[in-house]
Protein backbone atom coordinates (compact mmCIF):
# COMPACT_ATOMS: atom_id res chain seq x y z
CA UNK A 1 0.00 0.00 0.00
CA UNK A 2 1.36 3.41 -0.74
CA UNK A 3 2.22 5.98 1.55
CA UNK A 4 -0.58 8.20 0.73
CA UNK A 5 -3.53 6.05 1.14
CA UNK A 6 -1.89 4.90 4.53
CA UNK A 7 -1.70 8.66 5.64
CA UNK A 8 -5.13 9.36 3.64
CA UNK A 9 -6.36 6.26 5.87
CA UNK A 10 -5.71 8.07 9.09
CA UNK A 11 -6.33 11.13 8.42
CA UNK A 12 -9.91 10.10 7.31
CA UNK A 13 -10.23 8.12 11.04
CA UNK A 14 -8.83 10.82 12.73
CA UNK A 15 -10.99 13.30 10.89
CA UNK A 16 -14.46 11.50 11.08
CA UNK A 17 -13.41 11.41 15.37
CA UNK A 18 -13.15 14.42 15.86
CA UNK A 19 -16.30 15.77 13.49
CA UNK A 20 -18.05 13.04 16.34
CA UNK A 21 -16.54 14.39 19.23
CA UNK A 22 -17.52 18.13 17.72
CA UNK A 23 -20.97 17.07 17.35
CA UNK A 24 -21.22 15.36 21.04
CA UNK A 25 -19.73 18.14 22.61
CA UNK A 26 -21.36 21.18 20.36
CA UNK A 27 -18.24 22.36 19.53
CA UNK A 28 -18.71 23.26 15.92
CA UNK A 29 -14.76 24.69 15.75
CA UNK A 30 -14.06 20.38 15.92
CA UNK A 31 -16.66 19.27 14.14
CA UNK A 32 -15.26 21.37 10.59
CA UNK A 33 -11.97 20.16 11.97
CA UNK A 34 -12.90 16.86 11.68
CA UNK A 35 -14.67 17.07 8.13
CA UNK A 36 -11.62 19.16 6.47
CA UNK A 37 -9.19 16.00 7.68
CA UNK A 38 -11.55 13.61 6.15
CA UNK A 39 -12.03 15.53 2.86
CA UNK A 40 -7.88 15.93 3.36
CA UNK A 41 -7.56 12.18 4.05
CA UNK A 42 -9.72 11.36 1.02
CA UNK A 43 -7.64 13.26 -1.66
CA UNK A 44 -4.88 11.64 -0.21
CA UNK A 45 -6.13 8.31 -0.60
CA UNK A 46 -6.81 8.97 -4.11
CA UNK A 47 -3.86 10.29 -5.08
CA UNK A 48 -2.34 7.15 -3.48
CA UNK A 49 -5.00 5.03 -5.81
CA UNK A 50 -3.91 7.19 -9.10
CA UNK A 51 0.22 6.87 -7.92
CA UNK A 52 -0.35 2.63 -7.93
CA UNK A 53 -2.78 2.62 -10.80
CA UNK A 54 0.00 4.43 -12.68
CA UNK A 55 2.97 2.47 -11.39
CA UNK A 56 0.77 -0.74 -12.18
CA UNK A 57 -0.04 0.95 -15.84
CA UNK A 58 3.98 1.57 -16.27
CA UNK A 59 4.89 -2.18 -15.26
CA UNK A 60 2.45 -3.64 -17.39
CA UNK A 61 3.40 -1.65 -20.30
CA UNK A 62 7.09 -2.75 -19.86
CA UNK A 63 6.24 -6.43 -19.66
CA UNK A 64 4.21 -5.88 -23.40
CA UNK A 65 6.79 -3.75 -24.57
CA UNK A 66 9.91 -6.57 -23.55
CA UNK A 67 7.09 -9.57 -24.81
CA UNK A 68 6.71 -7.26 -28.29
CA UNK A 69 10.82 -7.49 -27.99
CA UNK A 70 10.96 -11.11 -27.89
CA UNK A 71 8.15 -12.01 -30.40
CA UNK A 72 9.91 -9.95 -32.91
CA UNK A 73 13.28 -11.65 -32.05
CA UNK A 74 11.93 -15.05 -32.50
CA UNK A 75 10.46 -13.87 -35.79
CA UNK A 76 13.86 -12.57 -37.13
CA UNK A 77 15.92 -15.60 -36.75
CA UNK A 78 12.97 -17.79 -38.40
CA UNK A 79 14.24 -17.46 -41.96
CA UNK A 80 11.73 -16.27 -44.68
CA UNK A 81 11.40 -19.04 -47.70
CA UNK A 82 10.33 -17.27 -50.98
CA UNK A 83 6.72 -17.36 -51.88
CA UNK A 84 6.70 -20.14 -54.48
CA UNK A 85 3.33 -18.53 -56.36
CA UNK A 86 5.03 -15.98 -57.42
Amino acid sequence: MDKNRIKGTIDELAGSAKRKAGEVTGLGELQIEGMVQQVKGKIENAWGQAEEAIQDANAEAAVNHQSRIEVELECAAVPIQPDERL
